[in-house]
């Protein structure tokens, strides 16, 4: 298998950890798509992912699979025991619902954030940006960040009593919050307190690896 992405993007690192959690790492080539310098948006590239955005799985027969949940999905159940998606009805609808959430509330408005009112990915990349709507998006990311901080005051995890796909997507939030310096609200202890759980896994302290390991070199 191959991925397509970026050393310590935080859209490639809800993959990352993914492939970490299942034992996976070894299996897998990862190819390198510049965000800084726009890489994702090049033709080249557009011809693999349509949406022009990172990360996609790459299969042997050349199956392309974009989206992250998409991804998790897939490589969850390659063993026949999925760990991170669910293994009943119950389970994997709250989980899906929690990833969704996620997403919306958190981690894609930092995202929005980050493109519209701070200098993002620079001048070649940013071709339109509305600070107002970038500003705005901010705030609905700290109101995200609240929202989980309420949900972990009651819960070890995300989604329930494991750890899953879930707690992946508001990790990365939290790795987009912090490279953006959108800081959590002191108030967040609950949501502190996760983050620095998450911090002893495996998984984590192997995705911090990578990242320390520093952008590949091309």
């Amino acid at each position: 298998m191959k991925i397509h992405d970026w050393f310590d993007g935080p859209y490639p690192a809800r993959v990352r950890i993914a492939l970490a959690e299942k034992g996976l790492l070894s299996r897998v080539e990862f190819i390198s798509v510049n965000l800084w310098t726009g890489e994702h948006k090049t033709p080249d590239f557009l011809a693999i992912n349509y949406s022009g955005t990172l990360p996609v799985l790459e299969l042997h027969d050349g199956t392309l699979i974009a989206e992250c949940t998409a991804i998790t999905q897939y490589l969850d159940v390659l063993d026949g025991y999925p760990t991170l998606t669910g293994q009943t009805p119950l389970e994997r609808g709250l989980i899906h619902m929690m990833t969704k959430r996620a997403e919306i509330e958190f981690l894609d408005a930092v995202s929005v954030y980050f493109h519209h009112a701070t200098a993002g990915l620079g001048p070649q990349v940013e071709l339109y940006q509305n600070p107002e709507w970038g500003f705005r998006m901010r705030d609905k990311a700290v109101r995200g960040m609240r929202y989980f901080d309420s949900l972990l005051e009651h819960r070890r995890f995300v989604a329930g009593d494991a750890f899953s796909m879930g707690d992946i997507a508001v990790l990365g939030g939290m790795i987009f919050a912090a490279l953006v310096k959108l800081p959590v609200p002191d108030e967040c202890t609950a949501l502190q307190a996760w983050y620095a759980r998450m911090q002893e896994r495996p998984s984590l302290r192997e995705w911090h690896s990578m990242v320390e390991r520093g952008a590949p070199q091309n």
